[in-house]
Formats: C-alpha cells, sequence, structure tokens
C-alpha cells in the first residue's frame, strides 16, 4: 500500500527533474539563430580598419547584408520599409559580404566599384565590405543561402538574434524591430 502512494510523487519528481535538465542543457536561443566569429574588415568611406563584431555601433544592431550586387534592391527595400533614414533610434550598417580576392589591389578594386555604387556619403559611411568565405559567413550566420538579401539583428558578441531573408515583410520588420527595443539581458 505504502508502494502505491509514493509511486505518483516520485513520477513527478522524475519529470521535474528531467525537465529541470533539459532547460539547463538546451541550447540558447543565439546558438540556434547563428553567431558570428570575429572579422576584420574596413569601412568604405573612410577604409578605417574595423573589428566586427565588437565594433558594430551598438548593443543590438541591424545589419544588412548583400551577398550579390543584384540584391542592392532587396537590401535598399529594407531601408526604405524599415525607414532607417529616418529613424535615428535603429543603429544599422550595410555589409557587402564578398569572396576574398586574395590580394589587396583586387580587395582595393572592389571597394572602389563599391565606392561608385554608393556616391552619397551617408550610404558610404554605413556600408561596410567584408572579405571572407561567403558560405561560411552564410553557414555562421544560420542562413539559408546567399540568393537573398538578409537583415539581423546581431549584438557585439556576434549572436544573431533575429533574422529575416529576401524582400521586405512588414510582419518580419515588425519582429526585427522588437527585437532592438527588447532590454538587453
Amino acid at each position: 500500500m505504502a508502494g502505491t502512494i509514493w509511486t505518483p510523487v516520485l513520477g513527478w519528481v522524475a519529470a521535474i527533474g528531467a525537465a529541470f535538465a533539459l532547460a539547463v542543457a538546451a541550447p540558447s536561443e543565439s546558438g540556434l539563430l547563428g553567431k558570428l566569429p570575429n572579422f576584420s574588415a574596413r569601412r568604405l568611406h573612410d577604409r578605417a580598419p574595423i573589428t566586427l563584431p565588437q565594433e558594430l555601433p551598438a548593443d543590438r544592431t541591424l545589419v544588412i547584408v548583400s551577398f550579390k550586387n543584384s540584391q542592392r534592391d532587396e537590401a535598399q527595400g529594407w531601408i526604405d520599409g524599415l525607414r532607417l533614414q529616418q529613424d535615428p533610434a535603429i543603429s544599422w550598417v550595410r555589409l557587402s559580404v564578398l569572396n576574398d580576392p586574395g590580394d589587396e589591389s583586387r580587395r582595393r578594386t572592389k571597394e572602389d566599384l563599391l565606392l561608385s555604387r554608393y556616391p552619397a556619403e551617408q550610404d558610404r559611411a554605413r556600408t561596410v565590405p567584408l572579405f571572407t568565405e561567403k558560405q561560411a559567413f552564410v553557414r555562421a550566420a544560420g542562413l539559408v543561402d546567399d540568393g537573398h538579401a538578409s537583415v539581423m539583428v546581431i549584438d557585439r558578441s556576434g549572436n544573431v538574434l533575429a533574422k529575416a531573408q529576401g524582400p521586405f515583410d512588414e510582419a518580419k520588420a515588425q519582429a526585427l524591430r522588437q527585437t532592438i527595443a527588447a532590454p538587453s539581458p
């Protein structure tokens, strides 16, 4: 008789213990979305060195990523849709991810091409060309592929806190805004 009384209690204690163990052992949300390693890059407008993600302009920065010139309109759609030019509350940068050509003269040529595409000083000041292996960046960021522009909220530790790919979408934009506005843990 005493064994039948304790059986349900022991079952509940075991279930609570298992739930606690899973909560501790489960991966964090940031690990599920992606984590960028450290990158050395140069800002486009003055070619000053920058270390990403540590030197992003805010604790949570909106990063608009393009992998190909053909994605420029998609990226601009996010800039316009989120009204980034008018909203100083959102810190953001445009990241052009380019396959590293291997030598400095070829990097300079690609930077010069970007300078010609973005003649306005305010666009150049927010643009960072990143020379790396595109597919390695895609994997680290937890993206599906490099076929579309991507928008991510990244903290200075490189954690991808939110992301969207493809053309501007108001529902995705709202989720990105909420992530930027959320208090840091």
